[in-house]
C-alpha cells in the first residue's frame, strides 16, 4: 500500500512540475523601460508563457489599439501570431498562419518576417502525414518553404528550411515510388515508366532514386525495341549519377547486352553519395517498431546535402496514349460567334467530300495504324519477367 501511495505522489509531483513550468517566449523585448506600452507587452508575454493565450491576445490588442504609434507595435502583432501557434489545434494553427501572413505583409523588411515565414512552413510540416496518406499538408509545406528561400534567401533560417524541404520532397517522392512499384509489379509498364520518369526528374535527391532509374530502364525495355533508347538512357544515368548504388553492376550488364555506351561516374555524384553514407541517420529496432503507430512520416532517409527542387512537378502523358495526327502544335484557344442569316455552310458544298480532305483523312488513318503498335497497360509484353533487383548491402 505504501508503494502505491509513493507512486501516486511522484506522479502528482511530476504533473505539477510540468504544468507549472513556464515555456520561455522566444521574441521578448530586451529594452528596460517603464513605458505603458512596454508594460502591456511584458504582461502579455507573461500570460503567453503560462498558457493564458486568450488573456494575452486581449492585452496585445489593447496595446495596438491604444498606442498605434508604439515602437513595439510589430512585436505585439508577432506575439499575437505566436500565441495562436502555441495554443495549437486546427483552429489555432489556421489563425496563426493568417496572423503570420499579415505580419509579413505589413513588415516585409523586418528580420522577424523570415521567422514568421519559417513558422508558416512548420505549421504544415508538423501536420504532414505518411506517403500513403493525404499529401495536402506536404504540398503546402513545400510551397511555404520555397517561399522563404525565394523571399529571404540570406536569412539565418534558410539552411534549416532547405533541410525541411529535402525532408518534404523525400516523403512526396516515396509516395510516387510506391505507386510506380505497383504499376511495375502488375506489368503496367507505360504507367510505371510515366511515374518513374517524373520521379527521377523531379526528385534526384530521393534516397531510392537509383532504384527508380533501374525500374525505369526495365519498364522501357519491356515495352519493345521502339523504346530501347529510353531504356539505355535510364541505365546510363544510373551509372553516371549514382555510381555507388547497388544497381550499378546490373545496369552495366544491361548496357553491354543492349550495346549501349557505359559512361564514367560523375566525381561530384561520388562525393555526394559518400557524404550521404557518412552522415546517414542511424536508427534502431525501436524506431522501426514504433514507426507503425506514428502519424508523421519517417524522414531519416532524406538527403543531407544538395539543392532541393524549386519547381512543381510537370505531369506527363504515358506513351501508351496515342497522339492524334497533327497534334504537334495544335490550337489551344477556341472562339465562337453567333451566325445570323445565310453562311458558307448553306452556300458551299460539303467540305468533307473534297479530294484534299479525303487525302488528309487517309493520312490520319495511316498515322492511327502506327499508333496502334504502342504498348497498353492491360496487355503487358509476354515472355519477359520482371528482373529481381539486386540485394542492397546490409547496413
Amino acid at each position: 500500500m505504501k508503494i502505491s501511495k509513493s507512486i501516486v505522489l511522484v506522479c502528482l509531483l511530476l504533473v505539477a512540475a510540468t504544468g507549472c513550468r513556464k515555456k520561455k517566449y522566444e521574441n521578448p523585448i530586451g529594452k528596460d523601460t517603464q513605458q505603458p506600452d512596454k508594460i502591456l507587452f511584458d504582461k502579455a508575454v507573461a500570460d503567453i508563457e503560462r498558457g493564458r493565450y486568450e488573456v494575452a491576445r486581449i492585452t496585445l490588442n489593447t496595446l495596438m489599439n491604444t498606442y498605434d504609434t508604439s515602437e513595439f507595435l510589430a512585436k505585439a502583432k508577432l506575439a499575437v501570431a505566436d500565441s495562436w501557434m502555441r495554443e495549437g489545434g486546427s483552429h489555432g494553427m489556421a489563425q496563426a498562419e493568417a496572423e503570420y501572413k499579415d505580419f509579413i505583409l505589413f513588415y516585409p523588411t523586418m528580420e522577424e518576417s523570415a521567422e514568421a515565414q519559417e513558422k508558416i512552413c512548420m505549421i504544415h510540416y508538423k501536420q504532414m502525414e505518411k506517403p500513403d496518406r493525404d499529401p495536402k499538408h506536404a504540398y503546402k509545406a513545400e510551397e511555404e518553404c520555397r517561399q522563404l528561400l525565394v523571399q529571404f534567401p540570406n536569412s539565418k533560417f534558410a539552411p534549416r528550411v532547405s533541410q525541411l524541404l529535402r525532408n518534404i520532397q523525400e516523403v512526396e517522392a516515396e509516395g510516387e515510388m510506391r505507386t510506380a512499384r505497383f504499376y511495375h509489379g502488375k506489368g503496367s509498364n507505360p504507367a510505371a515508366a510515366n511515374r518513374l520518369q517524373g520521379l527521377v526528374d523531379q526528385y534526384p535527391l530521393y534516397s531510392a532514386a537509383d532504384e527508380g532509374l533501374w525500374l525505369l530502364g526495365d519498364s522501357y525495355n519491356k515495352m519493345g525495341a521502339r523504346f530501347r533508347p529510353q531504356s539505355i538512357k535510364a541505365y546510363q544515368r544510373l551509372v553516371k549519377d549514382y555510381p555507388l548504388s547497388a544497381f550499378v553492376g546490373d545496369a552495366k550488364t544491361k548496357l553491354k547486352d543492349m550495346e549501349g555506351e557505359i559512361p564514367e561516374a560523375d566525381p561530384v555524384a561520388v562525393a555526394r553519395m559518400k557524404y550521404e553514407q557518412e552522415n546517414k541517420t542511424k536508427t534502431g529496432m525501436m524506431h522501426t517498431a514504433l514507426g507503425v503507430f506514428k502519424k508523421s512520416p519517417d524522414t531519416t532517409t532524406s538527403a543531407k546535402s544538395g539543392t532541393p527542387a524549386m519547381t512543381n512537378p510537370q505531369r506527363t502523358i504515358p506513351v501508351s496514349v496515342p497522339t492524334p495526327a497533327g497534334a504537334a502544335g495544335g490550337v489551344t484557344d477556341v472562339g465562337g460567334q453567333v451566325v445570323t442569316g445565310t453562311s458558307d455552310l448553306d452556300k458551299k458544298p460539303d467540305a468533307r467530300q473534297s479530294e484534299e480532305n479525303k487525302a488528309s483523312g487517309a493520312t490520319a488513318a495511316a498515322a492511327e495504324q502506327q499508333q496502334q503498335a504502342l504498348p497498353a497497360n492491360r496487355q503487358p509484353v509476354k515472355g519477359k519477367k520482371a528482373p529481381k533487383p539486386p540485394k542492397k548491402p546490409s547496413k
